[in-house]
């Protein structure tokens, strides 16, 4: 049974989580704009916790590249530019084919739509993609945000490869951070928005590797020509 020093910890594990989660909601909903400067005790006042949970969180936020760090002044939002927009697209472009690939290629262990385990958590991903749909037909942001997160990150894990799956939950991230400064000042998002997630299910289902990598190079496409306008002002 573990003592009250192991319970405290596993309590500010789990705030500093909490906070992480709550800072990195505010990052996307353009509640925390780039450039943005905040001190760690302006963040514990706020959220009424104490100043080691908060630090803790802005240094895990750091590494993600959402924040960064000045040592004399606190901590302030990440400001991408198109530039880095570019290269995620490209890196997301290099992650997703190479998983295209090797279900073309049908290697041990990667998914089998055939398998009903599979199935069963492919028509989950489905799911989460008709809600992302949704969003992005109303012109709900923040609701597609979280379930195109969701909708990424299940798909990946399909391939059972955790690190393969952290890379692109992280790259997805910092690809929201990037362009929703710019998606916000839209005055109408419906049409505006990718909303192929079911057809990209269905082709994996289909095991239309080509369909599948046209889907996403398409989406990358909208997604970067979409940016680059709305930067260009």
């Amino acid at each position: 049974m573990p003592g009250p020093s192991g319970t405290g910890a596993v309590t500010r594990s789990t705030l500093r989580q909490q906070i992480a989660d709550a800072l990195r909601d505010e990052v996307l909903g353009g509640r925390l704009q780039p450039g943005q400067e905040f001190t760690v005790k302006e963040i514990a006042e706020q959220y009424g916790v104490s100043a080691t949970p908060v630090r803790e969180a802005l240094v895990d936020l750091s590494a993600q590249g959402l924040l960064d760090a000045d040592h004399h002044r606190g901590f302030r939002v990440h400001e991408y530019s198109v530039d880095d927009f570019r290269d995620m697209i490209e890196a997301r472009g290099l992650v997703t084919g190479g998983m295209f690939l090797a279900l073309a290629a049908d290697l041990p262990g990667d998914p089998d739509p055939a398998d009903p385990r599979i199935a069963a958590a492919l028509a989950g991903v489905r799911r989460r993609g008709e809600e992302a749909q949704r969003a992005a037909a109303a012109g709900d942001l923040t609701v597609l945000i979280g379930y195109d997160l969701r909708y990424w990150r299940e798909l990946a894990t399909l391939f059972g490869n955790p690190y393969l799956c952290d890379f692109l939950h992280r790259l997805r991230v910092q690809s929201w951070v990037c362009t929703v400064q710019h998606l916000r000042r839209l005055s109408e998002l419906r049409g505006a928005l990718w909303s192929g997630h079911t057809e990209l299910v269905d082709a994996l289902v289909r095991r239309d590797i080509p369909g599948a990598r046209s889907l996403v190079d398409a989406y990358n496409a909208h997604s970067l020509a979409l940016i680059e306008r709305l930067a260009a002002g």
